[in-house]
């Protein structure tokens, strides 16, 4: 099974194509695509090529595990999740835009 994938040109974010040819944020609401579903895909693609729209076009291979979209490759699934490293709150400055050192 595969999906579609990319980064959209304005805003960098992840995207995925849905099942209404629409590119939305969210991994679980990507079309999956059976090898049945080949003319489909390749139509979708070349459809969003001539958009330009979005970046970095991919085909990535999913499994449907418990009715959800799981990634095979630990890249896509960082794409989807959000970074390995730890996120941290930023240091706010006080009101007079001041930071003690």
């Amino acid at each position: 099974m595969e999906i579609l994938t990319g980064n959209e040109l304005m805003s960098g974010a992840t995207v995925y194509l849905d099942s209404a040819g629409t590119w939305v944020e969210e991994l679980q609401k990507a079309r999956v695509f059976g090898k049945s579903d080949l003319e489909a895909k390749e139509a979708a693609i070349a459809a969003t090529k001539r958009t330009g729209r979005i970046n970095s076009l991919e085909v990535e291979t999913v499994t449907v595990k418990d009715g959800r979209i799981v990634p095979d490759r630990l890249r896509e699934h960082i794409r989807a999740t959000g970074p390995t490293a730890p996120v941290f709150d930023r240091q706010h400055l006080d009101e007079d835009g001041h930071v003690s050192i």
